[in-house]
């Protein structure tokens, strides 16, 4: 894509990706959706961790893209998808950057889940 306006205009604002060296798992009222050992973990200032899961390892069929979007001067533009699991739908609670800035690039193919929005939505990780 292109360099980041966000890290240009704010340097010291980190965002630091880093790999996850156990297996993570999602799971939503019960039902495994992703699986991992390729998971990387995203510590930016100001907002939680947040875990990105390569597409290869998520169920993507339970996945329907939603016409929300949101924008991140640091990473660029989300698009976000709706989780479709035991009946029933949860709105824009899964995102990804499908053409991250070039600081980022290692999010691209990835999604990652929000869990503060739908208790549903629990993240184990092995110990």
């Amino acid at each position: 894509m292109s360099k980041s306006p966000g890290h240009q205009a704010q340097p010291e604002h980190k965002v630091e990706e880093k790999p996850v060296m156990q297996t993570v798992q999602v799971v939503v009222n019960g039902e495994r959706v992703a699986t991992s050992r390729g998971v990387i973990a995203v510590d930016e200032d100001g907002n939680p961790r947040r875990l990105y899961f390569p597409r290869s390892d998520v169920k993507m069929e339970k996945f329907e893209r939603s016409t929300t979007t949101s924008y991140c001067p640091f990473k660029g533009t989300a698009r976000y998808f709706n989780l479709n699991v035991g009946g029933k739908t949860l709105k824009d609670v899964v995102w990804t950057y499908e053409d991250p800035y070039d600081e980022h690039l290692g999010l691209k193919d990835r999604v990652a889940f929000w869990p503060e929005k739908a208790r549903e939505i629990q993240i184990l990780q092995a110990t």
